[in-house]
């Protein structure tokens, strides 16, 4: 603040010199008065003397005469240079009470209205923090000084729940989606600080707030993250694999984090290896499960990659145009058979047997992109009760 500071005094100086300076001249203007009323003065004496000299017969006429002139010279010398226009002046009282207010006012009214908080606070945030802990008091400052800002909450957010204070978060979060509305993103993390605040225990906030993401956006990962989580610790094999593999579908090939979550994938299907019983029969005999062989055309193989994408998925004959179920291959897979169910439900309220008829799809995407890519394989409306084997070849060209 130290420069801002010396700005603001040389201003002031600047300002008190416009008050200070016409006082200086005033004072000035009255020394220059003073000495014409003298010259005056001793012109009057010298005219008396000229006069009293003459009555007592020393001066003759033309010497007074002369003497006056020379008098008179004198008197319009000494006030030559001074005989100028004069102007209404404050005196010397008033410029001196303003410049003493001045400062005193400016200081008054840049405490009300100005903004030195936020100056000291953009200092702060050219400096690269030292810790997390030090970014954490620059982010509370920063939404202080602004309290209106969603950017600063949401920031402030996501560093309460680096530092495991997610109670201090689910309070961030819910500014942020107060001022920056119900964004997908947002809403998935506000569940996921009310989850670990609430000791990771699910509830129907929760489960509102991921309903309402994913219906906005399918793909929003965090929400996508912590139902394969929430999955996971209650035993639902099958559902946290199917949430996962759907999180790494839409995660870039570079993010770090896909790692940690094929191995949650592999340790999930293991657990559902040795503990079948405990999720298979409840979907085979009340939940859907549509069987589904997908091959690949001759005309095709020499055109594809082994490495190439394959979205399998189940969407409505009449209803919400993204897939209610989905599971992902490669090329090298097929030919392959897969079984969708209700657990592979891209949102939990989008389910198989809440529809009576369905389309299967069969994907390849180069680029791993489920909802574009370069061939295609379609059935025909089926229905969701059906429990024959459905035969799929992808033999087209994808088109949008």
């Amino acid at each position: 603040m130290t420069d801002f500071w010396l700005a603001a005094g040389l201003l002031l100086l600047v300002a008190l010199a416009f008050l200070l300076i016409p006082a200086i001249r005033g004072r000035r203007a009255q020394t220059e008065e003073d000495r014409t009323a003298l010259n005056v003065a001793l012109y009057e004496e010298r005219q008396a003397e000229l006069v009293a000299q003459h009555a007592a017969g020393i001066l003759t006429d033309d010497q007074l005469e002369a003497g006056r002139a020379e008098a008179g010279r004198e008197l319009l010398a000494d006030a030559e240079g001074s005989d100028r226009e004069r102007s209404a002046r404050l005196g010397r009282t008033v410029p001196l009470v303003m410049a003493v207010l001045m400062p005193l006012l400016g200081g008054a009214l840049y405490l009300h209205w100005g903004a030195s908080d936020k100056v000291e606070l953009a200092r702060e945030f050219s400096q690269q923090p030292r810790s997390l802990a030090e970014m954490t008091i620059r982010l509370e400052q920063a939404v202080k000084a602004q309290p209106d800002s969603a950017e600063g909450w949401y920031f402030l957010g996501r560093s309460y729940m680096a530092q495991s204070r997610p109670d201090d978060a689910v309070r961030a979060f819910s500014r942020t989606v107060e001022l920056a509305g119900r964004q997908p993103e947002l809403l998935g993390q506000w569940a996921q600080a009310l989850y670990f605040a609430g000791g990771k225990q699910w509830s129907a906030s929760i489960q509102d707030l991921t309903d309402e993401a994913l219906k906005s956006d399918p793909n929003e990962v965090t929400s996508l993250g912590l139902l394969g989580i929430s999955a996971f610790e209650g035993k639902r094999f099958q559902d946290a694999v199917s949430y996962w593999e759907r999180l790494v579908n839409v995660l870039p090939p570079e993010d770090p984090s896909r790692a940690a979550l094929q191995g949650g994938i592999q340790r999930a299907r293991e657990q559902l290896a040795e503990h079948p019983q405990e999720e298979a029969p409840a979907v085979a005999e009340t939940g859907v499960a549509l069987k589904v062989r997908v091959q690949l055309a001759e005309a095709l193989k020499a055109k594809v990659e082994p490495g190439d994408v394959v979205f399998v998925f189940a969407r409505a004959v009449s209803g919400p145009p993204m897939p209610l179920a989905a599971k992902r291959l490669t090329v090298a897979d097929l030919p392959s058979e897969v079984t969708l169910r209700d657990s592979d439900a891209m949102m939990p309220q989008l389910q198989l047997s809440k529809f009576p008829k369905v389309e299967l799809v069969a994907r390849i995407s180069r680029a791993g992109n489920a909802t574009a890519g370069e061939w295609i394989g379609r059935s025909k409306a089926l229905d969701t009760s059906t429990r024959d084997v459905q035969q799929l070849t992808v033999d087209s060209p994808d088109s949008p």
